[in-house]
């Protein structure tokens, strides 16, 4: 596959930048633009701004100039005039350097870096702290150079770069590392830096997602707060624990809504009721929060501005925890204590989010960019939005108004006034574009467009736009998604959509005929599929949520990639109201067909056939295998059979993705469909490299476990048959390796593949795929949890490991109507760095499996048969057999990922 990963350092900025660089903000698109995170100072005192003193050593005259330079601009920016300050500072500097007085012009940095920071330009105000903390350093002053890097982990996670944030913090372990931000404050005694830099380091875990560790660090910011009369810090403290405990009750109704999807009433519940005790540990920290705030009300410098924080924060868990006057209260007062805030970021982005907090929510509600606010609140909604608008011109913040413009713009969209929605959405678009800060409101603007012109029935110009948001989002969406957890969670609701409605454009524009005739029906449905392949990287790089791209290996498209294999490749897009199954041909010929049903009748037809799929203890009913069969292959069949089709690739979108296609059936020939063809399916095609398998050497790392073995108070049985099964894979494959049990460590791997070339590496043992990444995991033969990321880990130190074709695992399962579960299993083998995968949609008779799995690698060794059709094979000689194990229950699970050749 090649060197998928590479890291991100584009000049892209995110975050909003908040008076003094003391308040941080989500990137939540839409409708939710900016969530209240917590306000950490940076360990500089409340003005933010320092005087240089004066030097004897400097000349009279020039240190006069030097100093009024120095005064002139800290009054400039006092008033508010920000622009004017930084010529004055940058004039002081010159003096002080050409005179080598350090510690003067280290002062000067430090304000220009802040001054920087507030007007948004965080890449300049960076190179400025940088330079402080090299001049710190130099004149052995490591007290402040840490209190700088803590500065600079700041705005780095208002860049979005939480784990470069995270590396100035502490380093890269446990132990935080001498020259880190923590350490140099702690090894100066410096409580005041320890807090804030403690304080950091828990928001920068708390958003990329690790919500226990950073409820662990902001425990001990909380304890070293605790020995300070520092209220501002125990405020940030408390606030930025208050929302680790909102995360952590986020992530809860999340999981409980993927319970509730695949029928789990249970498991729902419990996930509900974990996710109501982290809201109300929440409150508890926001009330101790707003307390605070207001018995500081006389000392701090802005007592309202924490107040409104600490309200605004908690007006969701109250909703969630079934305290709807309390959170509509707290609306209430925060409206109250905006009237007084004076013009600034801050008030501008509260008047967006108050905007949206108007309208009561509910625990089980999926707030949406696309959700339009109730009747009865958009009169108050507009006229915040207009003011958060005017605020934001007054004080020349492009980002501000961006979101202000198109918030409303939106509020108008769904009132179906188009004229002034179109009007307002593109001057945000302008105010967006003239910032490189807004790029990730920019795509927001140019998809609002787009949805406005369809509405318009200016298809065309709808499609356009469409497109300008997906390049927009394509240069920035890796950012995005590894540098915020919770737009990875809201994936669905804040870029998915933006996909599907171009292809449902594209296909309308590709003809209601079954096959486009025209160049230019032919070419819109080659865009559309195009479109849908980059929402397949979109939803692969969410899943797995790192700071990897997915380099694509091939250039192929739908089009030739089966050109010459008697291959034909099916794409499923599920929209809201209907689904399009698209079947590319060779020669690249296209069939498309559209089943005219609602998403939620499909959802429920295949949950029912991936349910009778699994039933061992009875005779298979067919009903739901012929419906499937129906809708989505019987359309092609004639053509297929034209073309002499012999293998089938699947290219599954949603919840098509956790059911198996070779069980579908043929009620007129009375087969199955993998009795007719070789079945595969891939994530994307550019991302499967289909070349033919390279048989020489074939042989296998083989790792079983057998015993039953408990992991987190959770009992896996054992698995009597993996020995027969590792020993038929000795058999078939000489040369393999086999490592069982206790042998079978994530050391033991690490050894073998760092010693060997194993173009085959076949796991047989317990594994989960979750809804999410850390929920996805396979069972070691020491009791241990082997992630996929650190299974990825392993293969990718492989010494050959560009030599990997095929990484099998058998008795892994996901849930039915789990299908992030089922994109995690799909995504597998590109994650590991394989060029194909065999697993295991559910849990299988390990007799059988181990049946199935000798099969397959006897035929892959001793025939020139392509992977798709070995498995085919393996899985027709189980049919064939009879008996109870012909029921597809034990021979449907098992699914070909990636390269079918």
């Amino acid at each position: 596959m090649g060197n998928r990963c590479r890291p991100i350092f584009k000049s892209l900025r995110f975050a909003v930048l908040v008076l003094f660089g003391f308040l941080l903000f989500s990137l939540i698109p839409a409708p939710q633009s900016v969530q209240w995170l917590s306000e950490w100072p940076a360990p500089v005192g409340p003005a933010g701004l320092a005087q240089t003193a004066p030097n004897p050593v400097l000349q009279q005259s020039t240190q006069q100039s030097a100093q009024q330079l120095v005064q002139q601009g800290v009054e400039r920016y006092q008033a508010g005039d920000i622009a004017a300050a930084l010529p004055l500072w940058q004039a002081a500097l010159s003096i002080y350097q050409d005179s080598q007085q350090l510690e003067q012009a280290a002062i000067v940095l430090e304000n220009l870096a802040r001054a920087h920071q507030q007007i948004g330009q965080v890449s300049e105000a960076l190179t400025y702290w940088q330079q402080a903390v090299d001049i710190y350093r130099q004149l052995g002053h490591l007290q402040q150079a840490g209190r700088m890097l803590t500065e600079q982990a700041q705005a780095l996670s208002r860049l979005g770069q939480n784990r470069q944030a995270i590396a100035l913090l502490c380093g890269d372990g446990t132990t935080c590392s001498v020259n880190s931000a923590v350490a140099l404050a702690q090894q100066n005694n410096d409580d005041i830096g320890t807090a804030a830099a403690l304080g950091s380091l828990g928001e920068a875990y708390r958003l990329i997602g690790d919500y226990n560790r950073a409820i662990q660090v902001l425990q001990q910011a909380l304890a070293v707060v605790e020995t300070l009369e520092q209220p501002t810090y125990r405020l940030a403290t408390l606030n930025s624990l208050g929302n680790a405990h909102v995360s952590l009750a986020q992530l809860s109704y999340r999981r409980a809504n993927s319970a509730e999807q695949r029928g789990d009433r249970q498991e729902a519940t419990q996930r509900r009721q974990i996710g109501q005790q982290a809201d109300r540990q929440a409150l508890s920290y926001f009330q101790q929060g707003l307390i605070l705030a207001e018995s500081d009300s006389g000392r701090s410098s802005s007592p309202t501005s924490s107040q409104l924080r600490v309200l605004l924060s908690s007006v969701a868990p109250f909703y969630r925890t079934d305290q709807p006057d309390a959170a509509k209260a707290a609306v209430q007062q925060a409206l109250q204590l905006w009237q007084t805030l004076p013009d600034s970021q801050t008030k501008a982005y509260a008047a967006i989010d108050l905007a949206h907090l108007l309208q009561p929510s509910t625990v089980t509600q999926r707030v949406s960019p696309l959700q339009c606010l109730a009747e009865a609140v958009a009169p108050e909604a507009a006229q915040l939005l207009q003011q958060a608008i005017e605020i934001s011109q007054r004080i020349g913040d492009r980002r501000a108004e961006s979101f202000g413009l198109g918030e409303l713009g939106h509020l108008y969209e769904c009132q179906t006034n188009y004229t002034q929605a179109l009007n307002l959405t593109q001057k945000a678009r302008w105010a967006a574009d003239q910032d490189l800060l807004a790029k990730d409101s920019l795509y927001l603007w140019e998809w609002q467009t787009g949805r406005i012109l369809q509405a318009q029935k200016r298809q065309e110009a709808a499609i356009t736009a469409y497109e300008r948001a997906i390049a927009t989002l394509e240069t920035i969406r890796g950012d995005l998604l590894s540098a915020n957890r919770d737009l990875q969670y809201d994936f669905r609701d804040t870029i998915d959509p933006l996909y599907r409605e171009l292809v449902a454009l594209r296909l309308e524009q590709g003809g209601t005929q079954s096959a486009p005739t025209s160049l230019q029906q032919q070419a819109n449905v080659s865009q559309a599929l195009e479109t849908l392949d980059s929402l397949k990287l979109a939803e692969l790089q969410n899943y797995f949520g790192d700071n990897c791209i997915v380099v694509a290996p091939t250039q192929a498209t739908v089009a030739n990639l089966g050109a010459d294999q008697n291959t034909a490749v099916f794409n499923s897009v599920i929209l809201t109201d209907r689904t399009a199954i698209i079947v590319s041909l060779p020669q690249g010929k296209q069939q498309i067909h559209w089943i005219e049903l609602e998403q939620d009748t499909i959802s429920n037809t295949i949950n029912e056939y991936r349910r009778e799929l699994e039933r061992d203890y009875k005779v298979f009913d067919p009903r739901y295998a012929e419906t499937l069969y129906d809708w989505i292959v019987a359309p092609f069949a004639d053509t297929l059979e034209q073309a002499q089709i012999s293998t089938l690739v699947f290219i599954q979108d949603g919840i098509l993705r956790s059911v198996p296609m070779a069980a579908l059936y043929n009620a007129k020939t009375q087969q199955f469909l993998v009795e007719t063809y070789a079945i595969a399916t891939t994530p994307s095609l550019t991302l499967t490299d289909a070349k033919p398998l390279e048989r020489e050497n074939l042989k296998a790392l083989a790792l079983g476990l057998t015993q039953s073995t408990t992991i987190d108070t959770r009992s896996f049985s054992s698995l009597d048959n993996v020995a027969g099964e590792i020993s038929e894979v000795e058999r078939q494959l000489p040369g393999s390796k086999p490592l069982l049990d206790q042998e079978f460590t994530r050391e033991r791997i690490k050894q073998e593949l760092e010693q060997e070339a194993y173009p085959v590496v076949h796991i047989a043992t317990h594994g989960e795929f979750g809804t999410e990444p850390e929920d996805t995991f396979l069972v070691t033969g020491n009791a241990q949890k082997l992630t996929i990321t650190e299974l990825d880990q392993l293969l990718r130190a492989a010494k050959y490991r560009d030599r990997i074709e095929l990484l099998a695992l058998t008795a892994c399962q996901t849930a039915t109507g789990d299908d992030r579960a089922a994109l995690g299993l799909a995504g597998v083998a590109i994650q590991a760095g394989a060029k194909s995968a065999l697993a295991s949609l559910w849990f299988a008779d390990d007799a059988t499996t181990a049946k199935i799995a000798a099969q397959f690698y006897g035929y892959l060794k001793n025939s020139t048969d392509s992977r798709a059709a070995a498995l085919q094979k393996a899985q027709i000689e189980v049919i064939r057999a009879g008996g109870t194990t012909a029921r597809p229950a034990y021979w449907a699970p098992f699914i070909l990922i990636g390269n079918w050749l």
